[in-house]
């Protein structure tokens, strides 16, 4: 399905506004998007590092500066 959309016409505002309506009617049911099996893999080896005490955490204001520094 091709939806011409006037992207050029639309502020960034008016992205992200639409964006958030398409991904707010997706969340309305979730079960209809599969979940690809290398997710159930990778949280699967996750709760093992968990488990095993292996796991390693950082904070999210760290995160937050970490990302901030790349895309400058």
């Amino acid at each position: 399905m091709d939806i011409p959309l006037p992207l050029e016409k639309m502020t960034n505002s008016d992205k992200i506004a639409m964006m958030e309506k398409i991904w707010d009617d997706l969340c309305r049911d979730p079960e209809s998007i599969p979940s690809p099996t290398w997710h159930k893999d990778i949280l699967a080896a996750r709760e093992k590092e968990i488990k095993d005490g292996t796991a390693s955490f950082t904070s999210f204001d760290r995160v937050k500066k970490r990302i901030r520094n790349q895309i400058k």
